[in-house]
């Protein structure tokens, strides 16, 4: 019986692969290359596997130059051929209104204005003494256009202009609509900004 202890082991007769090496390089006689880096040319000039979305042979990634492409913006030509008279008379009637109170709340603060600057006082002093005789003072002015008198009457005006924009825009809605069915409607060219 030998004893082994303490003696070397001998690698002449191994014939496997050595650490780190390619199964199978020894046999088939070819030369050793190390593992190559994901994406990297293989030899050959091959790239070894994707990156970037490039395949097949002498695909190689390139390093980006930092310039930036300009944004295209699309453009679409579209045709309005038809506008619903239901929808366009709502929008109206909404439109209307809001321009209504505008104009109620613009007179009121327009009476108050010239009141506070004594235009009324002024103005039917001197129409008063005009109109006046020895029997009456002339007509009054200050109680003619009194606060509550002019916001009545502007608001009238407003209720008229409701009902007067509603229709005109109902109506318009209607003759587009037969205008566009002889000569195509209005066309539109609309740009999409990125």
């Amino acid at each position: 019986m030998t004893d082994t202890r303490g003696q070397q082991p001998s690698y002449e007769t191994y014939s496997g692969p050595l650490p780190g090496e390619r199964a199978g390089a020894q046999q088939s006689g070819g030369p050793y290359h190390p593992p190559q880096a994901y994406g990297a040319p293989a030899p050959g000039g091959q790239a070894g596997g994707t990156l970037g979305g490039q395949t097949g042979a002498g695909a190689v990634r390139r390093p980006r130059t930092g310039a930036s492409t300009t944004p295209r913006t699309r453009k679409a030509r579209l045709r309005v051929a038809k506008a619903d008279p239901w929808s366009v008379m709502k929008v109206s009637f909404l439109l209307s209104i809001a321009l209504g109170i505008c104009t109620v709340v613009a007179a009121a603060v327009l009476w108050m204005v010239m009141d506070a600057m004594g235009v009324f006082s002024t103005v039917g002093g001197t129409i008063s003494e005009a109109t006046g005789s020895n029997e009456s003072n002339g007509f009054d002015l200050q109680s003619f256009l009194s606060l509550p008198r002019v916001l009545m009457f502007t608001s009238v005006i407003a209720v008229i202009d409701v009902v007067l924009m509603t229709a005109l825009a109902t109506l318009g809605a209607f003759i587009y609509n037969l205008s566009a069915g002889f000569v195509g409607g209005v066309e539109l060219t609309l740009a999409e900004d990125e």
